[in-house]
């Protein structure tokens, strides 16, 4: 059953479990990467087999296996994925930047350039659940950032099938190559190539412990967007909120993941206590009810505050990834959120609506890491490049300012480039 506390008998480091360590997790991950990097696909095909329990002579979806999917899955299925796509891309598009020159001063023209990532590699997860919502919020973004190659990967089933969802979901977000491999083995394919898998410049996406561990492995080789840690759900409530609906918003993310962690704050005793019991109530109609059981005993908490401003307070210094403010007047407490992966306003918007259809991104911060880190956007598929451009006069303008700077540092060398101009 769900704990209850106040705020004077808990510390905000004991609200949500973020020292969760996988024992041996950093020397099986180091071992894997070594087989990849030196025996490519065959390593792949066998940690496949071994994992996943599929033999496989290709590692590449073929056109013919991603339109049989896409024929075969509900039209309501198309239907609705279209539609949650057409709504990530309008919120994303506002996300592009621009390039930009400036030219204020005589002779000197300084500027950035935005770039798009050319290879980025999109792990999608396979676990106990697909997740086409996964593949529409990693693909859509990098399409729209103008990356040439989108390369997803994701585990099989024991038949060596990608679920039909997510090859659909590929489809419709404009995926260009898609391979059936799971776990470490996969992201270390992404990251250095084998015969058949393209290194990437980039890999993107949430997985398990030896998927984020591989992850932090690889990362120097390539980019990373984060380290994934499991989901966490802040809900903010007061008395006039329905315990059913808050105990249903809890229960969404619970069932994610035994790992994952489900808080409420409320202002009103009576309704954490009205929480706790629609808790048990609902859990017990959950078909995953075993996960939802294990993350709600171990890491649900409901924690009694003072006020909803004290709540909120206590949200930022939790940065819970996804922020439920169940309130009548939600955007009179917006402008106080400063720590939240993605904050869902009022009593009508449950946090699904965000990972599936509203548009914003559902790739988010975990384990408080919303205090310095931001949702995945187009910003995680380009870089930036900066340029300088002076003429000759201009130069001469500056140069013995900066060979006094460069000599302040004991960098000669530095000084006598700029001066070596001088007319």
């Amino acid at each position: 059953m769900i704990r209850i506390y106040d705020t004077n008998s808990i510390s905000v480091d004991e609200i949500l479990n973020r020292e969760i360590k996988a024992s041996g997790v950093e020397e099986i991950v180091a071992g894997i990467i070594a087989d990849v990097k030196a025996n490519g696909d065959k390593a792949v095909k066998a940690y496949t087999k071994k994992f996943d329990k599929a033999g496989l002579e290709s590692l590449e979806v073929t056109e013919d296996e991603i339109n049989e999917a896409f024929d075969a899955v509900d039209r309501k299925f198309i239907e609705v994925i279209t539609k949650a796509r057409d709504n990530i891309a309008a919120f994303h598009k506002r996300q592009v930047r621009s390039d930009f020159v400036i030219n204020d001063t005589p002779g000197v023209i300084l500027g950035q350039r935005v770039i798009p990532i050319e290879k980025v590699g999109l792990y999608v997860p396979g676990g106990t659940a697909p997740l086409p919502s996964t593949v529409l919020m990693t693909a859509v973004p990098a399409k729209i950032a103008g990356v040439s190659e989108i390369v997803m990967i994701t585990p099989p089933n024991a038949e060596g099938k990608i679920s039909p969802v997510i090859l659909a979901a590929a489809k419709i977000a404009g995926v260009t190559r898609i391979f059936k491999a799971g776990g470490a083995q996969a992201v270390a394919a992404l990251a250095y190539g084998t015969e058949t898998i393209p290194a990437v410049d980039k890999i993107v996406g949430p997985g398990n412990a030896f998927v984020a561990e591989a992850k932090k492995q690889v990362f120097g080789k390539v980019a990373i967007d984060m380290i994934a840690g499991p989901s966490d759900i802040l809900v903010v409530a007061d008395e006039t909120c329905s315990a059913r609906v808050v105990a249903a918003d809890m229960l969404s993310q619970a069932e994610h993941d035994k790992l994952a962690t489900a808080v409420l704050v409320t202002n009103s005793e009576q309704l954490a206590r009205d929480v706790s019991a629609e808790i048990e109530r609902q859990l017990e109609l959950l078909p995953r009810r075993e996960i939802a059981r294990a993350s709600i005993d171990n890491n649900g908490k409901i924690i009694i505050a003072e006020s909803v401003r004290a709540a909120v307070e206590i949200a930022n210094m939790i940065a819970p990834e996804h922020l439920e403010i169940c309130v009548d007047n939600p955007f009179d407490y917006l402008g106080m959120v400063r720590n939240a992966g993605s904050v869902f306003l009022g009593k009508n918007c449950p946090e699904p609506l965000g990972d599936y259809f509203a548009g914003p991104n559902h790739t988010l911060p975990t384990n408080g890491t919303a205090r310095f880190s931001s949702p995945l956007s187009v910003d995680d598929f380009v870089k930036k490049t900066a340029f300088t451009y002076y003429t000759a006069d201009a130069l001469s303008e500056v140069c013995e300012d900066v060979a006094y700077f460069a000599e302040q540092e004991c960098l000669s060398a530095h000084a006598r480039s700029a001066t070596a101009r001088k007319n």
